[in-house]
């Protein structure tokens, strides 16, 4: 865990001084996202434990990394160079010296980074050569997390592109249900993890992860700015679809 923190540190750190000379701190969340997989990859090649577990555990995270950071990265690409509203926002509330706000912004993701992956070091260090009925569980919340995430980001993919509206609002598929499908399956991974970590020696330390991710997605950068910045933009529009659809959990719409 000390070499993957020190993997985060140079990724973030980078990722950092290039968003100071292309002035742009959007490609913090393309790092955040990819920086899962040379991690996870170092804590299999670097575990204890069963290898088959190992293997299998590097694959589910990059698998996940791999995918939300080429989305990302796309996303921000096509963006550059106007920045993310999210780090607009920042940006105006640190214009005192923004880029070393910053740098410690970008450092708390990689501590966060950290913290995220303590189960899956947790599981490759579980020797037991076999698979226990609740990573079987945690395998299978996986898939369908991965699956739920991917449609809900292609699908707000698609109603940006074809939506002529500039203050439309999408609510078509998964966005029907929740106001946010995508944060809710990224919840659902680390719940996945906690499951498969379980059967590991203090396996149910790695508690500590689900419940961060889930508070700062609905207690800090996840839901609230994202809903504050939407109100700002579409108004009573938005009123609107906050009183007929779920926040977080998919549920059928209110009349």
């Amino acid at each position: 865990m000390i070499i993957a923190a020190l993997i985060l540190i140079a990724l973030f750190l980078a990722t950092w001084w290039l968003s100071v000379k292309l002035d742009n701190y959007s490609f913090v969340d393309v790092t955040w996202s990819l920086a899962f997989a040379p991690v996870a990859v170092w804590l299999a090649y670097s575990g204890s434990g069963w290898l088959t577990r190992r293997y299998a555990i590097a694959l589910l995270v990059a698998a996940w990394s791999l995918r939300l950071g080429i989305h990302l990265w796309r996303r921000v690409a096509s963006h550059h160079p106007k920045e993310d509203v999210r780090y607009a926002v920042l940006r105006n509330k640190w214009k005192a010296h923004p880029p070393r706000a910053f740098f410690w912004f970008f450092l708390a993701q990689a501590v966060l980074v950290w913290l995220l992956m303590l189960p899956v070091y947790l599981i490759t260090q579980q020797s037991t050569p076999s698979f226990h009925a609740f990573e079987w569980l945690g395998v299978g919340l996986w898939a369908l997390a991965l699956v739920g995430e991917g449609i809900s980001d292609a699908q707000l993919a698609h109603f940006k592109r074809t939506n002529k509206d500039p203050l439309g609002i999408c609510k078509v598929g998964l966005w029907r249900y929740s106001r946010h499908p995508n944060y809710f399956f990224q919840s659902l991974l680390w719940w996945a993890l906690f499951l498969m970590a379980l059967p590991a020696s203090w396996g149910w330390t790695a508690i500590i992860a689900p419940l961060a991710m889930l508070h700062f997605l609905l207690n800090v950068t996840g839901i609230p700015l994202t809903e504050k910045l939407s109100l700002e933009k579409r108004g009573d529009a938005f009123r609107n679809y906050q009183k007929t659809t779920s926040a977080f959990i998919p549920w059928f719409p209110n009349r």
